[in-house]
């Protein structure tokens, strides 16, 4: 007897999603709760559990096409094993030059880590052709990223066979072209954002801090910070503090225009933006303004994790009244980040470098951040949105005033 898999419940309001990927092939054993496949929302992807034990049946959609929540996926069948009287089908051979494809001989998708199967799939690497390097010789990331940067080399034709001109002149200048699907997520960016530039009466602007007493803070107490809370003291902690700080004086920054009013929030909920292997998410940091910088460095490091393992969940992306982007940790110097709707403005942060600067009339080196707010012209005005950055500056600068609520 077979078990129909169906699309779970996505979240509010989410009706749909993409088969991103088979994580079990028909015939395969599957236990209870082991996931099957890979589902892309417009947030995250979700993996569809196996509701019974038994054999994997047949796939009744494809990598790519859209199902709609409830709607059957696949069927499990009963057994511990493919049944020898009905073996899975297997594609026809044909006489052909064309050799058939060898049968993998190193991890399966489902023994790959989440990761690593989504690696394989955005590189289009055979898995079973990449030696691991990882404990008991799994697979790891770097192991994928090592075999898409290295090309395979071309089958050599039969002799009896000519190639095309139009692959004789690929090989003789090695361009080539690659044509892969836009994920949902990608797409649900690219609409959202769009969207921020077309309704927000977009402006930015710009100062900069002296990051001396916060590395100093850092480099004084990150051992010891380490040994007490079990997470890595960085910088975010005190940029998400400062800032909370900074929106508790100028209310406007963590407002929001809806319809023909604004809403005013009293609580901090940080949108944290980290990278994913489908593009940038943003988890919230709930009640930022009521938790230590421990408590925020906790939340941040495990978000990033999840976010590169593909397992943060949908409600942990709803919400937010206010985002920091970091976009010094890949190099950046300055930029001018879109706001998240329907928030109404989004802090950048960039790298941090030595330059010259004047102290007391003297011209001295100091590692210096450059600091850029967008924000919607609608709600905030330019006087608000540059005491908002003074205020966080001010706090960077001397970071007791984090302590002392100053």
């Amino acid at each position: 007897m077979a078990t129909e898999v169906t699309v779970p419940v996505l979240g509010e309001s989410i009706t749909e999603a993409t088969l991103g990927e088979w994580l079990k092939q028909p015939g395969d054993k599957v236990a209870v709760d082991e996931p099957i496949a890979s589902l892309e929302t417009d947030k995250v992807s979700i993996e569809v559990p196996s509701p019974v034990a038994g054999v994997m049946g047949q796939h009744a959609v494809q990598v790519g096409d859209t199902v709609l929540v409830g709607a059957m996926i696949a069927t499990i069948d009963a057994g511990d094993a493919a049944p020898a009287s009905a073996p899975a089908p297997q594609p026809a051979v044909l006489e052909s030059p064309v050799p058939a494809p060898a049968a993998p001989v190193s991890d399966t998708p489902a023994a790959l880590s989440p990761s690593v199967r989504r690696a394989v799939l955005e590189h289009g690497v055979d898995p079973a052709t990449v030696k691991g390097t990882g404990k008991d010789g799994r697979l790891t990331k770097d192991d994928v990223l090592a075999a898409a940067a290295t090309p395979a080399p071309a089958p050599a034709p039969a002799p009896s066979e000519a190639l095309p001109v139009a692959a004789s002149v690929a090989a003789a200048t090695g361009r080539k072209e690659e044509r892969v699907r836009i994920t949902r997520l990608r797409q649900t960016i690219a609409k959202r954002l769009k969207e921020a530039q077309n309704t927000a009466a977009l402006l930015t602007t710009f100062n900069d801090v002296d990051m001396t007493a916060v590395i100093e803070a850092r480099a004084k107490y990150k051992d010891l910070f380490e040994k007490k809370h079990g997470v890595r003291l960085g910088f975010m902690g005190f940029f998400v503090k400062a800032a909370c700080l900074a929106l508790k004086d100028i209310p406007s920054v963590n407002a929001a225009i809806e319809g023909d009013e604004i809403v005013y929030h009293d609580y901090a909920d940080i949108s944290v933006a980290v990278s994913s292997p489908g593009g940038l998410v943003v988890p919230v940091v709930r009640d930022a303004d009521q938790m230590s910088v421990a408590q925020v460095e906790k939340a941040i490091g495990d978000f990033g994790k999840r976010a590169k393992d593909g397992t943060l969940k949908m409600e942990e992306m709803k919400g937010g009244t206010f985002t920091i982007s970091n976009g010094g940790v890949f190099g950046s110097l300055m930029s001018t980040p879109i706001i998240n709707p329907p928030q109404s403005a989004v802090l950048g942060l960039h790298r941090i470098e030595d330059r010259p600067v004047v102290r007391d009339g003297q011209i001295v080196i100091r590692p210096m951040m450059y600091l850029a707010l967008s924000y919607d012209h609608r709600l905030i005005d330019g006087r608000e949105a540059v005491t908002f950055l003074v205020a966080l500056k001010n706090a960077i600068e001397d970071p007791t005033r984090i302590l002392i609520d100053l």
